[in-house]
């Protein structure tokens, strides 16, 4: 037999953001002056409470497996969580499965719903990891692009234009990476009336929960009436409490899809580090402080980024109502090409931008710039790129 690998990578390209951030790496280790828009890591360190916990646990010898599961105190942390703040009520010693990142959570979520040759509907512009998730999975992602002029709201034509007698799940991420849409309670009630009348599991990726601007409210599908028995709702620590390199996360649901999602675990990560738990249950329990320090300081940098887009020749920006990612329409400059754009921007100017193609259908014409930096490498990076539109005419 040929030695070659599994069929199911042909076809999937590595994760753009990644790839992204390894060229910003390398063309820094070269001298090269990189300001990086590219990437969603928070700039903030991780609070010092956090940080205490979980230094703690480890002095107290949690360096060993740990339930796969998860540890119970941030189980009870998670199920008060998604009473108190979401409106989802169950069972966390049945309901809940810590992971660790709410990236594996995702995966272990389509894995457990997914069979090969079903499909999963995926509203676009969307995070690059979703359709190169399902195709691991065996699944085919279908995407419903949602169309810029209309704001990127999710519609019931967009929807009823994707679905067919394969499709087994429809995947919503709210607040929106990468436009920043926030879901409004009118959309929340298409995506589950289509989820019903289609009879979806309907996969809810809130990782952006906490970062909200101007008054926007988030809403969880899975606490909708009538949702919970078809609702994976996916979470995590990394964006809302600065801990993208602690790698925690949850997936919850339905008791008898969880207690399958509980098998994906077991045989694959086996479980969360407990010491990271143990900071986990610190943000949980007492982070609302930090949090709302770094949403303010992001609305700062909201408005020096959509400011100073709007003032862009060819450029234009609606205020994203939540997440750290401002999505531009550049359709008017002289390169109307997302993945042009950007690569000239990268040339010119050493401003690390993301194509908008890279999120999939509905991304094109627009590039992704994150504002979880401080504000003056966004007032640089504003600079640099309109001295280069304004030579190049």
């Amino acid at each position: 037999m040929k030695r070659t690998v599994a069929g199911r990578f042909a076809g999937i390209e590595r994760s753009a953001t990644v790839a992204l951030f390894e060229m910003v790496q390398t063309l820094r280790k070269q001298g090269r002056p990189i300001l990086d828009l590219g990437g969603g890591e928070p700039d903030f360190a991780t609070a010092d409470h956090i940080v205490a916990a979980a230094t703690g646990a480890l002095e107290q010898g949690a360096t060993h497996y740990t339930p796969s599961r998860g540890v119970p105190a941030l189980l009870e942390a998670i199920g008060e969580k998604l009473r108190t703040e979401n409106g989802i009520v169950l069972n966390p010693a049945t309901d809940v499965v810590v992971t660790p990142s709410a990236k594996h959570a995702l995966f272990i979520a389509l894995m457990t719903i997914l069979d090969p040759g079903d499909e999963l509907v995926i509203p676009t512009p969307s995070w690059v990891s979703y359709s190169s998730m399902a195709h691991l999975v065996g699944a085919r992602p279908v995407s419903a692009p949602l169309k810029a002029a209309d704001g990127f709201r999710i519609t019931r034509r967009a929807l009823e234009a994707a679905v067919t007698a394969r499709t087994k799940a429809i995947l919503v991420n709210t607040p929106n990476n990468p436009t920043g849409r926030v879901l409004s309670a009118e959309e929340a009630r298409t995506v589950l009336s289509f989820a019903v009348e289609h009879d979806l599991f309907i996969v809810a990726d809130e990782i952006y929960e906490k970062i909200l601007f101007d008054g926007a409210e988030h809403i969880s599908l899975g606490a909708l009436p009538g949702a919970a028995e078809r609702t994976l709702t996916v979470n995590g620590f990394s964006k809302a409490y600065a801990m993208t390199g602690w790698r925690l996360g949850w997936v919850s649901g339905p008791t008898d899809v969880i207690r399958e999602v509980l098998k994906a675990q077991e045989h694959t990560v086996s479980c969360a580090s407990g010491f990271v738990q143990a900071g986990g249950v610190a943000a949980l329990t007492r982070g609302a402080d930090a949090v709302r320090e770094m949403v303010q300081e992001y609305g700062a940098r909201r408005k020096l980024v959509v400011d100073g887009l709007n003032a862009l020749p060819g450029v234009t920006c609606s205020a994203p109502e939540g997440a750290f990612y401002a999505f531009a329409d550049i359709r008017g400059t002289r390169l109307p090409d997302a993945e042009a754009f950007a690569a000239w921007v990268l040339a010119e100017t050493g401003v690390a931008l993301t194509p908008g193609t890279a999120f999939g259908p509905g991304g094109e014409g627009h590039v992704r710039l994150s504002f979880a930096t401080s504000r003056e490498v966004i007032g640089e990076a504003l600079d640099r790129i309109g001295a280069a539109l304004a030579a190049s005419g």
